[in-house]
């Protein structure tokens, strides 16, 4: 099987390829320079490198940077962070998926899997904050969906789907990790992920699926 990671270079991407690579898949890594999601033209090219991957992993996103992290509350908004996380978690996957679907097979099972977020869902918003992550992780989800029902028009067995991780032991959850929560390594949510992307059926196309396979309502 030929793969594509997308943010190879982070704890969760890397994991993934690793795990791929153990069970004897062709797997593409790609990260920063080669492919920004800031760069659409980088995008468009590691695409056209990718050579027809079945199963296409965007792990990517960001949470905090430096001094910009999770708003508290309203008061703490700030646009240009803002820009930067929808930049990141939302306008940069889309690009991806732009670019690669078309290169993926557009006969039999193919997978584009994007890494998400349960406080996307607006349904479970029940505390509150995180104004700009939650926004941009519910735009995706939404982006998702609209890919979901376009790729069957190309594929009727693709599958776009979103899939939640949980809380991992990366550079992103660092700062929020909570004593007494549950608690992944990269390598161990990267074998439930591909767990659950083994089980997905042409029918789950454009939905949200937590890292045990349950769905996460939008």
């Amino acid at each position: 099987m030929k793969t594509a990671i997308i943010g190879a270079s982070g704890g969760i991407g890397r994991a993934l390829a690793d795990a791929l690579e153990e069970e004897g898949a062709v797997v593409r890594r790609f990260a920063r320079p080669e492919l920004d999601l800031l760069d659409e033209a980088t995008v468009a090219a590691a695409a056209a490198a990718a050579g027809a991957p079945e199963l296409v992993i965007v792990a990517t996103g960001i949470l905090h940077d430096g001094d910009d992290g999770p708003e508290k509350s309203i008061a703490a908004l700030d646009p240009a962070w803002l820009a930067r996380q929808y930049a990141i978690n939302t306008i940069g996957p889309a690009l991806v998926a732009k670019h690669f679907l078309p290169v993926m097979p557009k006969q039999g099972r193919s997978v584009l899997a994007f890494l998400s977020a349960r406080v996307g869902s607006i349904s479970d918003n029940r505390l509150g904050g995180w104004y700009g992550y939650r926004a941009s992780k519910a735009a995706l989800n939404q982006l998702i969906r609209t890919l979901g029902i376009e790729d069957k028009r190309r594929n009727d067995r693709g599958i776009v789907v979103g899939l939640h991780p949980g809380t991992v032991d990366t550079r992103l959850s660092k700062p929020f990790q909570q004593a007494g929560r549950d608690l992944f390594k990269p390598d161990r949510a990267a074998v439930q992920l591909l767990d659950v992307i083994d089980g997905l059926k042409p029918q789950d196309s454009g939905r949200l699926f937590a890292w045990d396979g349950a769905e996460i309502a939008p």
